[in-house]
């Protein structure tokens, strides 16, 4: 059995991607998974299985599915890889709580993520690595240009956007037996 940190891309508090969390720790537990426990309504599960990271992501996206009607992205990693991805933070000297994080859920192309490098964001800056992209935010992050959707389409992926605190949690969630 291994622990798991689950994010989910598009959890909405009303419409089609709403996902409410009691409902869905019931419906991950019924399903055999152990230790099930969410962070917040925008789809961070912690939990504990036997299955691999990619039969993971397949159970949890059909259950969701299936289940609650929504269609999300699932992308698992473990408590390393998340420590990995705030340990290589390039921004660490800069104000964390302007620092986003973007968990893939597949690797992007390299050739993409050297075109998007390139450019000049300023004020805002990004730093594009295989496992995550780090996203200096110094304004308001609704209406900056680097977006999920944005990074989704520059690099033909799947991700999913965190800020500091919400890793954090997740790390010390995924610590706790």
């Amino acid at each position: 059995m291994k622990t798991y940190v689950i994010l989910l891309r598009g959890v909405m508090p009303k419409g089609k991607n709403k996902v409410p969390m009691a409902q869905l720790r019931q419906l991950l537990t019924n399903d055999g998974f152990e230790e099930v426990r969410t962070y917040i309504q925008s789809g961070n599960i912690v939990l504990r299985t036997s299955l691999s990271v990619q039969e993971l992501e397949e159970r949890v996206y059909h259950l969701i599915k299936d289940h609650l009607g929504a269609e999300l992205v699932v992308a698992a990693c473990t408590r390393k890889q998340l420590q990995k991805i705030l340990a290589s933070n390039p921004f660490q000297q800069l104000d964390i709580s302007r620092v986003f994080f973007t968990v893939f859920a597949q690797k992007p192309d390299v050739a993409k993520v050297q075109e998007l490098s390139v450019r000049d964001y300023s004020p805002e800056q990004i730093v594009v690595t295989e496992e995550a992209a780090y996203l200096y935010i110094p304004g308001n992050a609704a209406r900056s240009v680097l977006s999920n959707n944005f990074l989704e389409k520059k690099l033909g992926i799947s991700a999913t956007t965190r800020n500091h605190n919400t890793m954090t949690k997740l790390i010390a969630l995924s610590s706790e037996d």
